[in-house]
């Protein structure tokens, strides 16, 4: 789910102080310090943790975050950039989705082989990164072996050495002239194996993994398809057979043993919505069935995963006791006390986070690396378009925000993206064909394109 660079290496990560580590939080999140505090706790112990004794190590497990906080206040986002700060492999699942098993929902196992998978397409890359330059001489040779005509045998009484030099250096030219981009336009025709998996249903919402049987495997060749000729423009065929030197040279047994290993010791599981399985009298629906029976019965599936159990993958056993795992709600109808004693004590870290005012929404909208008046500047700039905010106009944008939040349901954040969309949707529209490339957003300009909306409640609801 989650497609990202880190921003740092995983060596530079673990030399980071608690208080650096909320430094580099801040860069992307505003506000919410209790939060981004015990976080920050959570991945230097993991740093403490692989420094001690292995015997004590294995005894000491990470301790559980709950966070709760309404939606938009950056609960999601705190945890996802701690991941990419760490490198570690990161999955968000929502926790209602494992309400009804059978119908629309999931096994709650599949979280953790969603999170190695993830983690085995992380090291795949690496690796393959690795393993860059001795793949791209590796498909250069081949590309230019398609390029060339075979070697012709040296005539008689022809000096065979010179015949060699002769085709090394028309080698070498054609060499020259690939890196040099000029054979672009030309076409090879190269083999190319397709997948002849056959299509199937799988009934009832299960999944391919829950069956617990890969078929590809058990059928062993008869699915291993067929190689078919194409002819592909240079650039194309260069990249197709880049592609197949990196997974000669991955040593894919590594690269699954090594994914598991990270997801067991460095893994991070962020489950949303966990106030949604929370039953809200404290008891399983009263007594009295209905849907509550079902919230506690996925509470008991994801309690094994969170105390810790070994779940079969495709790619071996996974233990998850030292998985870092972070849950998240508003809880604004139940209460973290009405989850079941187990689970709540598998959480002993709890932090509320802040609703965010008119002050957060200014500094949301431009104090981030992604902030958002940052992302239209450059979204813009794109048709020749120079835009300016004025201070004025931000300050306006987080009014309107706040407003819109306070009379309707609070959304948080999120409130700025809609706004935002209204603000900018004549400059959006016609940005290709304004003769004027140079616009100013002040206060004036805000106003009238969302006073009237704001204004009007039933309206605002629609539209912002």
């Amino acid at each position: 789910m989650a497609i990202f660079l880190p921003e740092r290496t995983a060596s530079a990560a673990r030399s980071l102080t608690p208080r650096e580590i909320v430094a580099e939080l801040d860069k992307f999140v505003i506000g919410q310090g209790k939060a981004k505090r015990a976080v920050a706790i959570a991945l230097r112990n993991r740093t403490r943790r692989q420094q001690l004794p292995p015997d004590i190590a294995e005894e000491v497990t990470p301790k559980n975050i709950l966070m709760i906080g309404p939606t938009g206040v950056g609960k999601t986002e705190i945890a996802r950039r701690l991941a990419r700060l760490a490198q570690s492999p990161f999955i968000k699942v929502e926790a209602s989705k494992f309400t009804e098993v059978g119908y629309v929902g999931r096994d709650v196992e599949s979280m953790v082989r969603d999170l190695v998978e993830l983690a085995v397409d992380m090291v795949r890359e690496e690796k393959a990164e690795e393993v860059q330059e001795k793949a791209k001489a590796g498909a250069e040779e081949r590309l230019l072996d398609l390029l060339l005509p075979p070697s012709r045998t040296a005539a008689p009484g022809e000096d065979p050495s010179a015949a060699r030099e002769q085709a090394n250096r028309t080698r070498e030219r054609m060499r020259e002239s690939l890196r040099e981009g000029r054979l672009d336009d030309r076409s090879v025709e190269i083999e190319v194996r397709e997948s002849a998996m056959p299509s199937f249903e799988i009934i009832a919402g299960s999944s391919v993994e829950e069956i617990g049987v890969n078929l590809k495997d058990m059928m062993g060749n008869m699915f291993q398809g067929r190689t078919k000729s194409r002819r592909l423009k240079v650039p194309d065929a260069l990249a197709h057979l880049l592609a197949e030197e990196q997974a000669k040279l991955v040593d894919m047994e590594t690269v699954s043993r090594t994914a598991v290993q990270r997801v067991e010791h460095a893994g991070i599981i962020f489950i949303d919505e966990i106030d949604k399985i929370a039953s809200r009298d404290g008891m399983a629906g009263g007594g009295h069935g209905g849907p509550d029976v079902s919230r506690e019965g996925v509470q008991r599936d994801i309690l094994p995963i969170v105390e810790g159990t070994t779940v079969n993958t495709k790619y071996g056993m996974v233990k998850t006791d030292h998985i870092l795992f972070i849950g998240a709600g508003a809880f604004h109808v139940s209460k973290p006390s009405d989850l079941i004693p187990e689970l709540q004590g598998r959480f002993p870290i709890r932090v509320e986070l802040e609703p965010l005012g008119k002050d957060e929404f200014v500094r949301i909208l431009t104090e981030p690396r992604s902030a958002l008046i940052k992302q239209y500047l450059a979204l813009m700039d794109t048709e020749g378009i120079t835009l300016t905010f004025t201070d004025d106009a931000i300050h306006r944008i987080a009014d309107f925000a706040t407003i819109v939040n306070e009379r309707t349901e609070n959304i948080g954040a999120r409130r700025l993206h809609t706004v935002m969309e209204k603000l900018l949707d004549e400059i959006s529209f016609e940005g290709p064909d304004l003769a004027e490339k140079t616009v100013t957003i002040d206060d004036a300009y805000v106003t009238k394109m969302l006073a009237e909306i704001v204004k009007n409640e039933d309206l605002s609801r629609y539209i912002l």
